[in-house]
């Protein structure tokens, strides 16, 4: 039987950050940078001048905290028009009075609960209906789906937008706290033997820290041949430098995702898959060259490349990620050799893609096809196109 494997990059169903909805990185990247600084700064035992002064501008960073006329920082009276909510819900932490500046009383964590939430707003409904649109056309048996923001979207969006293609959609909260989570739809028919999340496996480098920026899950499916399939699915360290060069964590991180696929190898699974957005993409000058992935696309690596496959349709344009360049080749399906030798077909997926939301004019007809109900990038399904593969299992 013939099976579709595939892997897209949803930028989330129905609801996503604002921070992460604009119209370019670089207007909601300051704010993320300030969310992540309080949620670290925050986190300590015990608050010295200096913290309270850095969760104090993060706070009006995130809009949070504003400043009058006079220059005075007050609680915004308009909350919903921030970045972010600040949430307490015990204890004695900001104060702000009528007069004066807003302070932070708090003297550590342990003199107060609550947090600071990212607001939430809906996504383009055009987007929406794209994105299910690829879905429906791409017809994979088995699709990755990276940055969903929780399992009911996944049942809603299946059930709404789908009508019920899939009879299963998984996911696993993992460690990114803005609702970018990877999750599974595959078909009633397909069984899932069992999932096993690596959540909670620590960053050697900081053990007190989880390694994987969302999750690495483990699935173990079984088709109605018997074939069974264990798929690696992922969504790497992105490459934004908030909070430092991001590279070193995202080699450890394909470097863990290797040694999970070794392991799965060392008892004996034949047919495996390592698929998602690894954040990185082929060195612009020596496309043979993966930095950071060298564990899973170096010389040394077992796993057979989708795109290295003759049968594998790129198109006019090498990459999976906004123009498409080779450095914007971001998005991977990667096969054991047992299970490459069923590789049928493949290709890139870029209806739904309008290219760089910089640029106001879609792709010209002649790089790549979009649907004609994408008029603007807000539009587009994504800023990612689907990967995907076809195999004779």
């Amino acid at each position: 039987m013939s099976v579709r494997l595939a892997t897209f990059n949803v930028e989330n169903l129905f609801a996503r950050a604002k921070a992460m909805n604009t119209a370019t990185w670089q207007q909601g990247e300051p704010a993320l940078a300030a969310f992540q600084d309080f949620i670290t700064v925050s986190a300590k035992a015990k608050y010295t001048d200096q913290d309270k002064q850095a969760m104090l501008a993060a706070l009006e960073t995130l809009q949070i905290l504003v400043r009058t006329p006079e220059g005075a920082l007050r609680r915004n009276p308009d909350q919903f028009s921030a970045w972010a909510l600040l949430r307490e819900n015990r204890g004695d932490f900001l104060v702000a009075p009528d007069n004066g500046d807003a302070r932070i009383d708090a003297t550590g964590r342990g003199d107060w609960i609550g947090w600071v939430e990212l607001i939430v707003e809906p996504v383009d409904e055009i987007g929406t209906r794209m994105t299910a649109k690829v879905i429906d056309e791409l017809a994979a048996d088995v699709l990755c789906l990276v940055e969903a923001e929780d399992r009911p979207s996944l049942v809603r969006f299946n059930s709404e937008m789908l009508g019920g293609r899939y009879g299963h959609g998984i996911l696993v909260d993992g460690n990114d706290q803005r609702g970018i989570d990877v999750g599974l739809f595959c078909r009633a028919e397909i069984e899932i033997l069992w999932l096993q999340s690596n959540v909670d496996v620590p960053d050697p480098a900081r053990p007190k820290k989880p390694l994987f920026s969302r999750d690495c899950p483990v699935y173990h499916l079984r088709f109605p041949g018997g074939s069974e399939i264990f798929l690696l699915l992922n969504h790497l360290k992105s490459q934004s430098f908030v909070g430092g060069n991001p590279d070193p964590l995202r080699r450890r991180q394909s470097a863990k995702v290797r040694d999970i696929y070794d392991q799965l190898r060392a008892d004996g699974a034949e047919f495996v898959a390592v698929m998602g957005d690894l954040n990185k993409g082929p060195d612009r000058t020596d496309p043979t060259k993966h930095p950071t992935l060298e564990p899973l696309l170096g010389p040394g690596s077992p796993l057979v490349d989708a795109y290295d496959f003759a049968g594998f349709q790129v198109g006019n344009r090498p990459g999976s990620f906004q123009s498409c360049t080779i450095t914007n080749r971001l998005d991977y399906i990667l096969l054991s050799p047992d299970l490459a030798a069923k590789f049928i077909s493949g290709g890139v997926f870029r209806k739904g893609l309008w290219g760089n939301p910089k640029n106001k004019n879609p792709p010209k007809p002649e790089v790549w096809e979009i649907y004609p109900e994408i008029k603007a990038s807000q539009n587009a399904a994504s800023d990612h196109a689907a990967v995907w593969v076809d195999l004779d299992l």
